[in-house]
């Protein structure tokens, strides 16, 4: 575990969003665009070593019924130290403060690390009850 880590909840900027996307070689958004997205995030966390910012995470939703956590990154220096872990702790702690029972809370996960996920009660898909999940990307249709 890295020491010295502190969580900052709901304090998520554009420019932490894209820098920290751009370490790991996440899909670049534009200034603008990550500033709409985030104006409807319901929360979000950074993970700050001092005031260095090394991980984040958020989670866009009903606030209710439905759940998707977004953005689950570490900067690559600090991967391995349990700063995902304590990213997904809090994001699983502020949804099961706010859900209805029976809620649903989704994520996609990068190609390898489905099994991280697991331990906080996600279900590898496909399998026998669930088919994949599905993604596309769009283009906007600007008439």
């Amino acid at each position: 575990m890295a020491s010295g880590i502190c969580l900052e909840k709901n304090g998520l900027t554009i420019p932490v969003f894209i820098s920290l996307r751009d370490k790991v070689g996440f899909m670049h958004y534009e200034a603008e665009d990550v500033a709409q997205a985030l104006s409807h995030t319901l929360y979000s966390v950074i993970a700050k070593i001092g005031a260095e910012p090394v991980g984040m995470a958020r989670v866009i939703g009903d606030k209710r019924i439905a759940f998707f956590i977004k953005d689950v990154v570490v900067d690559p220096v600090y991967q391995g130290q349990g700063i995902g872990d304590m990213l997904m702790s809090d994001v699983m702690d502020y949804i099961k403060s706010v859900c209805a029972p029976n809620a649903y809370v989704g994520l996609m996960s990068t190609p390898s690390r489905e099994h991280f996920y697991e331990k906080y009660g996600f279900i590898i898909r496909p399998n026998k009850d669930f088919g994949s999940g599905m993604v596309q990307y769009i283009q906007p249709d600007r008439r």
